[in-house]
């Protein structure tokens, strides 16, 4: 498809004093000839360009295409089309009996992978351009002086370091998203697996070719699995579709990690005194070697365990469901939701590609001790109280509440007794009736109607 593209794309960044092989170990890739090749055709065309924002989406498109493919993407037959959406369709009905949050109202989808990466990759440049972003302004900034005052600088004719440092950025990142997503399209069972919600729209979605790989290695029937992995997904369609603060309430975690996101100054000086900022390969070099590591700070580590905590409550609620929906219906249904216990704890390399990219591990540790206190909520309320907490996001279980899920109920419920005391307190003293419905009228001795 690339051919003498690619060639020519690996001539061109030699001839730049880059190192292709040590821009494939920057972006996370594999070092494949051929597959770099036709990458670097791509990033050929970022460097003859402006180079106009943090990341390059047309190399992070086709690295994601290339992933995807990479082990197979053969186009969906009509009969996986119809299983998986008559999975879906199933996985509603069973659910109905197990949340009051009603259906997501969606369209029940079959994509390949491929059709899984073009359909999410608006979702991953919402993640990766604010960390892209930043990164990009800090090391440009840190590096001020001696980009501007280094050999060539500012001379015409000579490649302005400080926009190099960008290409070669833009060109690192937009590989790392397209690794990222590209890999995943081979891991995942739809669009909810990592516990961000991937798309905008109310769809539930399953991918076929990964939900047969994972049960040829499982002893449950491959139907069981299927329907099994369709409820997980209707689950997390109905909450994140119904619970309207909740997509922006995690991405907006993610959006406040990156936009704080430091450079340990020092260590960047210490750093720079060797490298000459006019050499490509010195500052690609620089790039992919760690040297420009970010600086965690408290309110990003605060913002760390927001995300952690957000994301076991999820999971937590969603195994809670699912299992609830599958019980009655699949007899493997216990060692299924093991087995997804296990792989969301465990994480990936997939994962791991984007922990390296936006910088956060997105394995929801304790969706086990999530799980528990969404049982206890059940036990104590029943279905109608638990799905309650999701009203507002005041309401949210903390961390506290994960480390002691048996106190939560006492907490909450003496929390509420508080409250209601300062309510009643506060009427008494603009001689209101505490027992009074809210907006009564007062009755002429000074009562309410």
């Amino acid at each position: 498809m690339f051919g003498a593209d690619a060639d020519e794309a690996m001539k061109e960044l030699r001839e730049r004093g880059m190192d292709p092989a040590t821009m494939a170990a920057a972006a996370g890739l594999p070092n494949d000839p051929a597959m770099l090749g036709q990458v670097l055709a791509q990033v050929q065309k970022m460097l003859a360009a402006s180079g106009e924002g943090p990341v390059n989406w047309d190399v992070a498109h086709d690295v994601a295409r290339q992933a995807a493919v990479a082990e197979g993407d053969p186009s969906l037959t009509p009969s996986q089309i119809r299983t998986a959406t008559e999975a879906l369709s199933v996985a509603e009905l069973w659910l109905d009996a197990a949340t009051d949050l009603p259906p997501a109202g969606g369209v029940a989808r079959a994509w390949s992978r491929s059709e899984w990466v073009e359909h999410t990759l608006p979702t991953w440049r919402a993640l990766a351009e604010p960390v892209a972003g930043s990164l990009a302004d800090a090391l440009v900034n840190a590096l001020g002086s001696q980009l501007l005052e280094g050999p060539g600088g500012g001379e015409p004719g000579v490649v302005d370091p400080a926009q190099l440092m960008r290409q070669l950025g833009s060109a690192v990142f937009g590989m790392q998203v397209g690794q990222a997503a590209g890999t995943l399209s081979r891991e995942v069972f739809g669009a909810t697996d990592i516990g961000l919600p991937l798309l905008r729209e109310a769809t539930t979605v399953l991918v076929p070719t990964n939900v047969d790989a994972f049960a040829e290695g499982l002893d449950a029937p491959v139907e069981e699995v299927r329907l099994f992995l369709a409820v997980r997904e209707a689950a997390h369609a109905r909450l994140f579709t119904h619970v309207a603060w909740l997509r922006g309430h995690l991405l907006g975690i993610v959006d406040a990690y990156a936009r704080g996101i430091t450079i340990d100054v020092d260590s960047l000086e210490e750093a720079v005194r060797s490298i000459d900022p006019t050499d490509p390969a010195a500052l690609q070099g620089a790039l992919s070697g760690g040297v420009f590591a970010p600086h965690t700070t408290p309110e990003q580590q605060a913002n760390l365990l927001r995300l952690e905590t957000a994301l076991a409550l999820v999971e937590g609620w969603v195994d809670e469901i699912t299992a609830a929906a599958t019980l009655p219906h699949l007899p493997h249904a216990i060692p299924l939701r093991e087995m997804i216990r296990r792989r969301r704890a465990a994480g990936g390399p997939a994962e791991q590609t984007f922990a390296t990219l936006v910088g956060l591990e997105m394995r929801p540790r304790r969706s086990r001790d999530a799980a528990t206190l969404w049982a206890e909520i059940t036990r104590s309320g029943g279905t109608t109280s638990r799905d309650a907490v999701w009203g507002h996001p005041d309401l949210l279980p903390t961390t506290a509440d994960l480390d002691d899920p048996t106190g939560y109920v006492a907490r909450r419920t003496a929390a509420a007794t508080e409250e209601a005391d300062v309510d009643r307190a506060l009427a008494e003293i603009l001689g209101e009736d505490p027992g009074a419905e809210p907006g009564a009228e007062p009755t002429p001795d000074g009562d309410k109607a």
